[in-house]
């Protein structure tokens, strides 16, 4: 019984490694490919660049959806729906001619697709990795994100050495079937939570003092207390700061450091390849933290405090890099690697030791589709504002600084259990009985 515990638990973290190296995969090949297509088509960047933008606002809605059906039906039934949308936003994307036709096949089939894959590999891994175990085998898992940034990267400028224009259809197309074979090897490998073959999750330790047993929660009693609200919070300041200096850092190395292009995407790729190895090797230090702390939301929460630091850290350094202080750069880019390695997978782990694993699903759901409905949009738009109205690249920089800061802020608020609340909804209910 034990050794198919532990083969099921690897292949759930199999499953999600896939799922997450085909979401991070849409994120790595974009800035890629918008170049061709927009040369090819006639497109402005700000035109091809709305596709991303309506990609992610489909993104933030389908996760919620996923979350529901994650809880009622499991992460196979996601991962086959994420392989056909995943293959049809890219593949569909490939044959069409108009900017409109763009719009939907891109913003809309690869945006739900891609929804169908966060909530779920994060959700899944912690159904089945609780306490001491859950970060370590989270950080396995989320290494494929890093692991797209470096292969998927290279693998699509590959396939553009084409001199044609629309080399960029057939790049397309091969990663429309790449991504179908990735997410029906990962619905094959993709297990139902522990409970329904009889089994514990792995790693479980005492819970915080005063918490009650685990019970189902609905949206409205989670999201009536606290602890989601604060580690939306934690996780929506951190995504301001981090896709803001996703979007804006080789400009900063190249316009305001006056460092060349190539340089600045080598330093770039530091992050992705560091981040290969950081996942993990973050995932056991954090790990270690909690069975150092008195519960597990005591280690989660100290991580979560730690984690936006580390960002801050990597945006000082940014902010005292001068256009040949080439190791600062590099120190900065692994620094990123090692915030991207806590902070994601962090919350989910929190609120996985506040709430429980049951309902888990729909309540990140919703809030993945709160955090990255605004994070991704507004952390880029800022950034571009700041640069518009100052002529620099720098204060987006300190904008990014700040919001990490506030991050760890709002982490430090979070409370180690739902103990008042449960008592007040003890007594409602008592009250209506």
């Amino acid at each position: 019984m034990e050794d198919k515990k532990r083969v099921y638990g690897w292949s759930v973290v199999a499953a999600s490694w896939l799922a997450v190296f085909c979401l991070f995969g849409y994120r790595a090949t974009f800035s890629i490919l918008k170049v061709p297509m927009s040369a090819n088509m006639g497109w402005s960047q700000a035109e091809v660049t709305l596709g991303y933008s309506f990609m992610m606002m489909c993104y933030a809605i389908a996760a919620f959806f996923s979350g529901l059906i994650l809880d009622k039906w499991g992460a196979k039934l996601v991962y086959l729906v994420g392989a056909v949308f995943g293959a049809a936003g890219f593949y569909v994307t490939a044959q069409v001619h108009t900017l409109y036709a763009y719009y939907a096949a891109y913003g809309i089939l690869a945006g739900v697709a891609t929804g169908m894959l966060w909530v779920t590999s994060t959700v899944s891994v912690r159904k089945w990795y609780v306490g001491k175990s859950y970060a370590t085998m989270w950080g396995f898992a989320f290494a494929g994100g890093p692991m797209a940034q470096v292969v998927m990267s290279l693998f699509v400028k590959s396939s553009l050495s084409s001199a044609q224009g629309d080399a960029w259809r057939g790049a397309m197309e091969l990663l429309g079937v790449l991504v179908l074979l990735c997410l029906l090897l990962a619905a094959f490998l993709a297990k139902k939570s522990p409970e329904g073959y009889g089994l514990k999750p792995f790693g479980e330790i005492p819970q915080a003092p005063g918490a009650a047993a685990p019970r189902v929660w609905s949206l409205r009693q989670a999201y009536g207390s606290y602890p989601i609200w604060g580690a939306i919070l934690t996780f929506l300041t951190s995504m301001l700061a981090e896709f803001l200096i996703w979007t804006q850092v080789v400009s900063y190395w190249t316009a305001d450091l006056g460092m060349t292009l190539s340089n600045a995407t080598y330093l770039y790729v530091i992050i992705g390849v560091v981040g290969i190895f950081s996942m993990p090797g973050m995932g056991i230090v954090a790990d270690k933290v909690v069975q150092r702390s008195s519960c597990e939301s005591m280690g989660r929460k100290k991580m979560l405090i730690f984690g936006p630091l580390v960002g801050a850290t990597a945006c000082l350094l940014l902010i005292l890099q001068g256009s040949q202080s080439i190791v600062l750069g590099f120190l900065s880019c692994v620094l990123f690697a090692i915030y991207w390695a806590i902070v994601p997978g962090g919350v989910v782990g929190y609120l996985g030791a506040v709430y429980g694993r049951a309902t888990l699903g729909k309540i990140w759901g919703l809030g993945t589709m709160i955090v990255m409905g605004i994070g991704p949009f507004i952390g880029p738009l800022v950034g571009g504002y700041m640069k518009d109205t100052t002529g620099s690249y720098y204060y987006s920089i300190v904008f990014a600084l700040g919001a990490f800061v506030v991050s760890s802020m709002f982490g430090a608020s979070l409370p180690l259990s739902m103990e008042k609340h449960e008592a007040r909804l003890r007594a409602q209910e008592a009250a209506t009985a």
